[in-house]
């Protein structure tokens, strides 16, 4: 069988949740959308189930998936319902819904319900991509109070630049979101992962962690909190051949490498098929049986490449770690024109394998 594989640390999720949950001081939804980053949502989901104050997901088919599996806690849909046929769908599965737009609303006032729906309203407070401006927001929650088939409501919103701390954009939102339901009844829902790790005063009744949860920080530099993040996710592979090549020769496609001393090669199953990102640079970091090593070459789409020129014990058969507990998937990112989020969430072909 194909040595490539994904090892889920389960027990690392429920610790990354709780550090969520004590970070937020309330509640927090465990953020399981895009099969929880890569990770198996259906899995991830089951060992939170007895911790969990709930879960986030982007559209009802995520949330039915888990329902069907057995998830009986709260689930909430990021971006709600896409026509009002779907509210009955919401209310038969007992999900909860972000209402963003003032469609939503009106879809809700004109469609009765056997029983109420809990709505968690969104505020534009300055990323421009969903949620209800800020001179429409109040009326939309009158509105929406006001209908005996709407239950609890949530205020909320979502910041744009939370991961840069020196931005002043996080304090700029806060404060449209203060100045224009600060006042309003109910709870509130602010912190994705960065503002729960890097900005406590945004901290509300509820949290929603999202890739904190598989261990990765959303900074570029080091963080305190962030430090206390366990990987849930190890990337890892076998070297499947061994090439000793003299000084001038050039590796993989492109001849984008070319050794500049006697060097030798490790072929590692693992490329970007697999998710493993395919400008990835010669330098980026691996662990080679244990041993901080690099890549060599570029990386292709079944293959990479990797110096084992100082790794003189180490060949066919050689466990080699792509990211996870000894290589961060923050120094890949660096190294590889990506994001940690799309990192995670490119991962396939190779079997996840649990633990915890």
């Amino acid at each position: 069988m194909r040595p490539a594989r994904a090892l889920i640390d389960l027990e690392a999720l429920r610790h990354n949740y709780r550090l969520a949950r004590r970070l937020g001081g309330g509640r927090a939804l465990a953020v399981v959308k895009a099969d929880a980053y890569g990770h198996g949502a259906l899995r991830c989901a089951a060992a939170l189930q007895d911790e969990a104050d709930g879960f986030a997901v982007a559209c009802i088919e995520e949330a039915l998936a888990l329902r069907e599996a057995g998830i009986a806690r709260p689930i909430l849909l990021l971006e709600g319902f896409f026509d009002a046929d779907e509210l009955a769908l919401l209310v038969r599965h007992d999900l909860w819904t972000v209402v963003h737009a003032p469609w939503q609303v009106e879809a809700l006032e004109r469609t009765p319900l056997s029983r109420p729906l809990d709505v968690w309203l969104k505020l534009d407070s300055g990323m421009h991509r969903v949620g209800l401006d800020p001179a429409d927001y109040r009326d939309a929650w009158q509105r929406l109070r006001a209908l005996p088939h709407v239950g609890a409501m949530v205020k909320m919103s979502h910041f744009a630049r939370a991961d840069e701390l020196d931005s002043t954009r996080t304090a700029e939102q806060l404060a449209c979101f203060e100045a224009v339901a600060g006042d309003l009844p109910g709870e509130s829902s602010l912190s994705n992962s960065p503002a729960l790790l890097g900005w406590p005063s945004a901290c509300a009744e509820w949290a929603r962690p999202g890739l904190m949860l598989y261990g990765v920080s959303p900074f570029t530099q080091a963080h305190e909190a962030a430090a206390a993040l366990r990987p849930v996710m190890t990337l890892e592979s076998r070297v499947i051949a061994v090439r000793d090549l003299a000084a001038g020769e050039p590796v993989g496609y492109g001849a984008r490498f070319v050794t500049q001393a006697p060097t030798r090669i490790g072929v590692v199953a693992m490329g970007y098929a697999d998710g493993y990102p395919q400008f990835a640079a010669a330098g980026t970091p691996v662990a080679i049986d244990g041993r901080t090593g690099c890549l060599a070459g570029r990386v292709s789409m079944d293959m990479l490449t990797v110096d084992l020129t100082d790794h003189p014990q180490a060949g066919i058969g050689s466990r080699v770690e792509l990211w996870g507990a000894q290589v961060p998937a923050t120094a890949v990112v660096a190294h590889s024109q990506t994001s940690s989020y799309r990192l995670l969430c490119a991962v396939k072909r190779v079997p996840l394998q649990y633990r915890g």
